[in-house]
């Protein structure tokens, strides 16, 4: 226990945020600092496994066009290249997102401390609601937990 929670108390309300979004009201834990760096690293270090599950989703059909020669479609040892893009790289960066939205998610918190969120996974929260939903829940949690979040990022 720190001098700070010995005195004060732990600050675990302290540390819940509220916001409302579609007519639903959110509760939301403010990580600690080690906690943000934890999240950060696990955001923009996907699981390769990940990353290469995505990109076997994302070139399966390309694999038909292999033998056919086209300028806009390189095949190379480890990626596939379309119109100058890496197969590899949009599976990286969709790794990334789907790490960013199931981290947010992770930090709401529920009235029943039985239905906590430590476990969730992309596909739950995929099947329960569109990418649309998802990014506007994450800018809402990042603007709540980190308040000057829209202007560091210059948005």
């Amino acid at each position: 226990m720190t001098r700070l929670s010995s005195a004060l108390g732990t600050g675990a309300e302290f540390r819940i945020k509220k916001f409302e979004l579609g007519g639903h009201n959110f509760r939301v834990r403010v990580p600690l600092v080690s906690e943000s760096d934890a999240i950060h690293s696990r955001i923009i270090k996907p699981d390769s496994a990940v990353i290469d599950k995505i990109y076997f989703e994302l070139t399966k059909s390309l694999e038909e066009f292999k033998a056919t020669e086209n300028a806009d479609l390189v095949f190379t040892e480890t990626d596939v290249v379309v119109s100058g893009r890496s197969m590899r790289e949009a599976a990286t960066n969709k790794a990334m997102m789907e790490a960013r939205i199931v981290e947010m998610v992770r930090l709401l918190q529920s009235d029943n401390v039985a239905n906590n969120l430590d476990d969730i996974t992309y596909a739950e929260i995929e099947l329960e609601w569109p990418l649309s939903v998802q990014r506007a829940l994450v800018e809402k949690i990042s603007e709540v937990i980190s308040p000057i979040y829209k202007e560091v990022r210059g948005n």
